[in-house]
């Protein structure tokens, strides 16, 4: 009980600091409700979202290569995967390691949402229930300090889906050294990037015909409404994503299309938006291979291969810590 109210008292907090900041924003973490996460899922099967694709694509076709190069080094380790979500790239490479009766692992899916863990964790008793699972609610930071998987023996940590780039640079490398001063020397990581291609397939990925990534953003305005008292007027707040192809950052507003009040009761706090004024709700940051190698330096880790997709779209780089 004492979890759940402190969540709630964050949730809060945060909300009206970012409310009440120049220029406004929205911490992209609370996106994952119950409600986020099952439109999240729904996002991962547009045409225009590549993402999931293309790393489906590279998990099916280069799985054996992937775990050669970790293989040779040890047949027992942990497999931590950070953001796990609804797993459901991740089984591909749990189907592989289990046809492997030489391999043993303990799979421990790191996520800040409980609602998507517990769905992972029940459709794996079902789907694998050889596989010994211990999920693991918390932010990347806590767990990587926490470490409640350590046991001596080495570890591959898994952080799929661009989720590194839901960060500015600078958060980027924050999240990353927490990794590496969470993790043994000679301790993997399998990273996934979105790549920098052509920016109308980026744009595409995050405005979609039907609206999807949209009700995304906008859930979390319902969110607050629900869980902080508050009464956003959906109806008066427009979704904006843009890109620039320089810093290759992918950036999503939600506008307010009138000067407004709005009312956190929660808090007994007012909020006011001045016509068109942006909410900044979130980033999602592409790479270059240089850059994804530069990044790899400067974290005390080095690149030991990069596997990407027929389009060259996406890489899931393994790095090594050293």
């Amino acid at each position: 009980m004492n979890e759940i109210k402190n969540a709630s008292e964050t949730f809060l907090q945060d909300v009206i600091n970012g409310l009440t900041q120049n220029p406004k924003s929205l911490s992209s973490k609370y996106f994952y409700d119950a409600a986020g996460d099952k439109l999240f899922q729904k996002i991962m099967g547009l045409s225009e979202y590549y993402l999931t694709r293309k790393e489906f694509e590279i998990f099916e076709n280069q799985h054996a290569a992937i775990f050669g190069k970790i293989l040779r080094y040890s047949q027992d380790f942990n497999l931590v995967e950070l953001g796990a979500g609804d797993g459901m790239k991740t089984k591909i490479l749990l189907r592989y390691l289990r046809s492997k009766p030489e391999i043993n692992f303990t799979y421990f899916p790191v996520d800040i949402s409980g609602s998507v863990l517990q769905e992972l964790k029940d459709n794996l008793e079902s789907e694998l229930p050889e596989i010994d699972v211990h999920p693991i609610q918390n932010t990347y930071r806590n767990a990587m300090k926490e470490r409640v998987w350590e046991n001596g023996k080495p570890s591959l940590i898994l952080f799929l889906g661009s989720n590194i780039g839901n960060f500015s640079l600078n958060e980027s490398k924050d999240v990353l050294l927490h990794v590496a001063q969470g993790t043994q020397t000679h301790d993997w990581l399998l990273l996934g990037v979105d790549l920098k291609k052509d920016p109308s397939i980026i744009l595409q990925a995050y405005n979609d015909k039907q609206g999807v990534t949209r009700d995304f953003n906008l859930n979390l305005l319902k969110r607050i409404n629900r869980e902080l008292d508050a009464n956003f007027d959906l109806e008066q707040f427009t979704h904006w994503p843009m890109y620039d192809p320089l810093t290759g950052e992918c950036r999503s507003y939600l506008i307010s299309q009138k000067e407004q009040l709005v009312t956190i009761g929660a808090a007994n706090k007012l909020i006011r938006f001045e016509a068109f004024e942006p909410i900044f709700t979130e980033i999602s940051r592409k790479f270059s291979e240089s850059e994804i190698s530069q990044l790899a330096s400067e974290c005390g880790f080095k690149v030991v291969d990069f596997f990407t997709d027929s389009e060259n779209y996406f890489t899931d780089v393994l790095w090594q810590r050293i």
